[in-house]
């Protein structure tokens, strides 16, 4: 080999190498910063709370008066305790990254136990970590949750009464977005599975080579480069107006959104499945088929299950795609951030919700690189059960992973 070959390999392998490693590099930034900024964030009951908080606006009871209240358990260093009130408050980070002050003990006998609703409804009581807004007094300036815990204690201390008290439950949280990206999981693999599988089924077991089927193929793939957003367009055109003629929907909605996501997933089904289905060796259809049994008994007890692992394939890579599709569901089933989920409403997803908090002025980075920690945990641990799942079925089946 000359000379001039070796250095013209060693150039084309050095840039193969760089541009791998250029390539790592990115992604783990990427991932360095998503954990950086949201770790913090990142907690159960970010999970499982509404992200709406629920204000109310309370005053005392007649006769309430403050005494001596002294605390039933030791409290932590950080929270300021008024023996006056009998209540405990603490400064700390709520779901969405921001500093509040929360209520972290209330005596059971304090005046705070029982209070006037100001609004509509029951009687209300201040529990543990709800946030306290302001303390307004008759004669004096309130006092704030802006200023901290600590000068709300001290401010409250100096009163015999006060006005009214503002406070709200905890909110934030991402729970309608979980469920509504659950949903639209399920209601787009419903739709888009049966049909793509079966397509890559009669495009590699059934259609002839022609040029019809050529150019089917070559529209497939023509489909995937298309940007999402236009799939968002079509959804808005096309299946919101749908879903308004034969549900209860006004607008974007669940079922619109799962609808374009079905469109936006047949080309990746399709093609990934007919790849599968193309590794099985042709000496299984030739055996099955030599044994007597038909076309469709060979496709369907021979084939599937041996492309098997190539399916789980194709629905992991749908079902990240649903996960991470941002740009269509915008227009298809709308950025209201509800707690109470409806399949004819609008909703968010999880990557819509990190868009609708990166529009805030000032963007929530950290709520943002919460909720993209939490998409990659839901995408690695589908990715782990697929393997596991095509590993024990290759094995049941006695085929090649």
């Amino acid at each position: 080999m000359s000379n001039k070959r070796i250095w013209k390999d060693r150039i084309l392998q050095g840039l193969t190498y760089f541009a791998s490693f250029f390539s790592m590099a990115v992604l783990l930034l990427i991932i360095g910063f998503v954990f950086l900024n949201g770790f913090k964030l990142l907690n159960w009951d970010l999970v499982t709370h509404n992200y709406v908080a629920v204000s109310h606006i309370a005053d005392l009871k007649e006769g309430a008066v403050p005494g001596r209240y002294v605390a039933t358990k030791k409290l932590d260093d950080n929270v300021f305790y008024s023996e006056k009130w009998g209540l405990g408050l603490r400064d700390d980070i709520n779901l969405q990254g921001k500093t509040v002050v929360v209520v972290d003990y209330v005596h059971p006998d304090s005046p705070f136990i029982m209070l006037n609703n100001k609004g509509i409804g029951d009687d209300l009581s201040l529990d543990i970590d709800y946030e306290i807004i302001r303390i307004a007094f008759e004669s004096a300036s309130s006092a704030l949750s802006v200023y901290g815990s600590e000068n709300m204690i001290n401010v409250l201390d100096q009163h015999d009464s006060f006005r009214e008290l503002e406070f709200a439950t905890t909110g934030g949280g991402i729970r309608g977005s979980i469920i509504t990206t659950l949903y639209l999981i399920i209601l787009t693999l419903i739709m888009a599975l049966p049909i793509g599988i079966g397509s890559a089924i009669y495009l590699n077991e059934y259609a002839q080579n022609n040029k019809f089927t050529r150019l089917i193929r070559s529209l497939i793939e023509t489909l995937t480069g298309i940007p999402s957003i236009i799939y968002g367009l079509m959804g808005l055109a096309v299946f919101v107006p749908l879903t308004i003629r034969l549900t209860d929907a006004t607008g974007g909605n669940i079922i619109s959104g799962a609808m374009t996501l079905s469109v936006i997933l047949l080309p990746i089904v399709i093609r990934t499945t007919e790849e599968s289905l193309k590794v099985v060796p042709d000496d299984y259809r030739f055996a099955s088929l030599a044994l007597g049994a038909s076309k469709t008994q060979t496709t369907f007890k021979v084939i599937l299950p041996n492309a098997f692992s190539g399916i789980l394939t194709a629905t992991i890579l749908a079902i990240g795609r649903i996960i991470g599709e941002s740009a269509a569901l915008v227009f298809a089933i709308g950025t209201a951030i509800k707690d109470e989920v409806s399949l004819t409403d609008k909703s968010t997803s999880l990557a819509v919700h990190i868009w609708a908090m990166m529009t805030d002025e000032p963007a929530n980075i950290e709520l943002s690189t919460t909720i993209a920690i939490i998409i990659l945990i839901i995408v690695l641990t589908l990715n782990i059960t697929v393997k596991l799942l095509s590993r024990r079925m290759m094995k049941r089946f006695g085929a090649r992973a």
